[in-house]
């Protein structure tokens, strides 16, 4: 595939590319060019110039741009689905649940332009005053750099891009540098359903050359979602523009179950809640902190049910788990993996790796002072069970991350509900079901290390507009 630059698809200047590896069979499935400086320089020129001409389009006729935007995407679901689960390893019906996203989330965003107004202050509510009316109006930033993850880069396209569009911005796209596929079709169908030559571009860069564009004071506003490594490097470029930013970073959820829950509810949401996508999910369920009373029951539920698991080829509909994202993130599973056991784990199932594979791992004892009970956040199908006593107990281990994304609790007592709801340092609190439960309604966002801003439905138009206040005096 070819970038889209200003319109056109289109090699990189430096006429270098790179392979794209199906990671499940590791072959290469595709190449796509490897962007260089002068490739983010000729976007974000493009990008300047059309946004202008973009932000007088009115946000109807935008809206009906992206529908037929989600019109071309149905027509297309299976084979962007295919693309998908190719380009990422992604089980072939959890990908067709991803692009099956696109009508419900861009729709909803379609809605919520038409309806994004802000207020009017009349004359006289303040002294010297009584003459003036201001209204306050919103307007778009500019080049949003959108630079999305490897894990949901259909999801996590749509809360980015669209808003940004929708707002009158032109959208820079740097999809993951080894699974680009998915958003550089996504951009070619954007671009087909009529979003102008340069509103809607699509880089192949690796990771230096994406700086460029987060450090360059033509972009206006930087949305990532990433590792929170990148996430403080984003920062630190982003600082001497004053480059405002959207961060959704790492995530150490914690998964809280009390002696009073539904046992078999708690231990369904496990596969949904750890084990989807191969456990490489920011909001993924990540510690389970079990009741002592509880813990063997709930532990022996759960290896049930990994052993009902299908793990196998991507694209058959019967698997459950596949691969990791390449061997090199299933190589660190690895080595988190020896290093929790090594330091008084006990493995009751998994703990091998095979290439890109991880088995699905199940470790008992494991202590509230361990790195993977509080900082060390495992990209991967790995299921550490840390047991507690009291409410005061769960309260503090769950809290002990530097980490705040989401959480959850699993209880049938108001009083628990009430109590874990109001001491969760996180963004996000789920009752009775995964941590991972995120609708595109919400405004998602963590605390502590988990980042900064928000996206959704709700808030994101916030995020890619800025405020001017406009006074009419002697009225």
């Amino acid at each position: 595939m070819k970038m889209l630059i200003n319109g056109e698809f289109t090699d990189s200047v430096s006429k270098q590319t790179m392979d794209i590896y199906d990671p499940f069979r590791g072959e290469v499935i595709d190449t796509v060019p490897c962007a260089c400086a002068e490739d983010i320089d000729k976007a974000l020129d493009a990008a300047v110039r059309a946004q202008k001409e973009w932000a007088r389009v009115p946000v109807y006729k935008r809206a009906e741009i992206l529908l037929r935007f989600v019109e071309l995407v149905k027509e297309n679901t299976q084979s962007l689905a295919e693309t998908l689960c190719r380009d990422n390893g992604k089980p072939i019906t959890q990908a067709l649940g991803e692009i099956g996203n696109i009508p419900i989330v861009v729709p909803a965003f379609c809605e919520r332009a038409k309806h994004f107004y802000e207020t009017v202050v009349p004359a006289g509510l303040e002294k010297g005053q009584e003459h003036s009316i201001q209204y306050v109006k919103r307007e778009p930033v500019g080049v949003v750099c959108c630079i999305i993850p490897f894990n949901f880069p259909s999801n996590l396209f749509c809360q980015k891009v669209m808003p940004s569009l929708l707002m009158g911005n032109a959208a820079l796209v740097l999809p993951p540098s080894g699974n680009p596929l998915t958003n550089l079709r996504l951009c070619a169908l954007l671009h087909e359903a009529g979003v102008p030559a340069g509103v809607i571009q699509c880089v192949t860069a690796p990771g230096a050359v994406k700086e460029h564009a987060v450090k360059d004071k033509r972009t206006s506003f930087i949305s990532l979602t990433g590792s929170t490594e990148i996430g403080i490097r984003v920062a630190q470029l982003a600082a001497p523009n004053l480059t405002p930013y959207a961060l959704e970073l790492g995530g150490n959820d914690a998964f809280v179950v009390f002696e009073d829950a539904d046992i078999d509810r708690a231990v369904g949401e496990v596969f949904p809640g750890r084990l989807v996508n191969s456990g490489q999910i920011c909001c993924a369920c990540k510690r389970f902190i079990i009741q002592r009373s509880v813990a063997d029951v709930f532990t022996e539920k759960v290896l049930a049910m990994i052993d009902g698991l299908k793990i196998g080829d991507p694209m058959d509909p019967a698997t459950d788990i596949s691969c990791l994202i390449n061997e090199e993130a299933a190589i660190t599973v690895e080595t988190q993996v020896q290093d929790v056991l090594a330091t008084g784990g006990e493995l009751l199932t998994g703990g091998c790796r095979k290439g890109t594979h991880y088995a699905p791992t199940v470790i008992t004892d494991v202590t509230p002072d361990m790195d993977i009970a509080r900082d060390l956040e495992v990209f991967g199908p790995i299921i550490p069970i840390i047991t507690f006593d009291t409410i005061e107990e769960a309260i503090e281990i769950s809290n002990s991350s530097i980490y705040g994304l989401s959480s959850c609790v699993f209880t049938e007592d108001y009083h628990k509900i009430k109590t874990m709801c109001d001491a969760f340092e996180a963004g996000n609190v789920i009752v009775n079901s995964a941590s991972r439960l995120r609708t595109f309604e919400m405004p998602f966002g963590g605390w502590k290390m988990s980042g900064v801003g928000t996206e959704g439905v709700m808030v994101t138009f916030h995020e890619v507009t800025r405020t001017k206040n406009i006074v009419l005096t002697g009225m």
